[in-house]
């Protein structure tokens, strides 16, 4: 799967209907805080187009050209936000949707299809889609769409808390107790995903693919290093290790 989920790169694909985006600029120590976008199309320009465009804004973006891989990636987490092709072609884009919203309800999803029947989006709506932008398409209204998707999501996602951590996504502030404690945009995102698993096992895979998008490889220790990190910000009984498993936030 691993090849086949890549970075979005800038090799000068040409945006549809003669529109012009900014170029793209690297802003990877800011992206994740604008948000995580996965895109999921078959067609190759409009990847790259859409994905230079948002890149430029200050997202993060992995794109999948094939369905399965990308239903993959989406299901694993630690996506703000979903775009997604209907027509591809190893498995329908509605069947995608339908999959991903079944194992994560809350998942943010924009379709982006040249399909502009009624039915087809009632369908897509029906299903948990959050929103539906006809190709071709103007870049600035998927973006501004993507703005509102994502912010959206994140002003009604309270904190979390468990024993006496607490963890604010929409400020990305974290407490022990009364004392708030500065974590890095990785280490946030890994304590994020662990605390939305209370009490439950979560595999080095999940992780891997969740905040690093599966740019590791699963054998890299990476994910020991970063719990390593947290336990003495947060307390070495913060996470406990759950040998040949993975990780698990501890609930006292």
């Amino acid at each position: 799967m691993t090849n086949r989920l890549r970075k979005a790169r800038d090799d000068g694909a040409q945006p549809t209907g003669g529109e012009s985006t900014r170029a793209s600029v690297s802003r990877d120590a800011d992206a994740s805080a604008s948000g995580r976008i996965l895109i999921i199309d078959d067609e190759d320009r409009i990847l790259q187009f859409v994905a230079r465009g948002l890149r430029s804004e200050g997202y993060e973006v992995d794109i999948c050209a094939d369905a399965h891989a990308g239903l993959e990636a989406a299901q694993a987490g630690g996506y703000d936000l979903v775009i997604l092709d209907l027509l591809m072609p190893t498995l329908p884009g509605i069947t995608v949707l339908d999959r991903l919203i079944q194992r994560r309800p809350q998942q943010v999803v924009i379709v982006l299809s040249c399909l502009t029947d009624s039915r087809t989006k009632v369908q897509c709506f029906q299903l948990g889609a959050d929103d539906y932008v006809a190709k071709p398409f103007s870049f600035h209204e998927l973006l501004e769409r993507v703005k509102v998707r994502i912010r959206t999501a994140r002003a009604t996602a309270g904190p979390l808390e468990i024993g006496n951590l607490r963890v604010d996504l929409v400020r990305r502030h974290v407490q022990v107790g009364t004392q708030p404690v500065a974590l890095t945009e990785r280490e946030f995102l890994l304590l994020w995903e662990l605390i939305q698993h209370p009490g439950r096992t979560v595999s080095k895979e999940h992780l891997l693919a969740a905040v690093w998008g599966y740019k590791f490889d699963p054998g890299s220790n990476v994910i020991d290093v970063y719990v390593a990190r947290l336990r003495q910000k947060l307390g070495s009984d913060t996470i406990v290790t759950v040998r040949g498993e993975g990780y698990r936030l501890n609930a006292a």
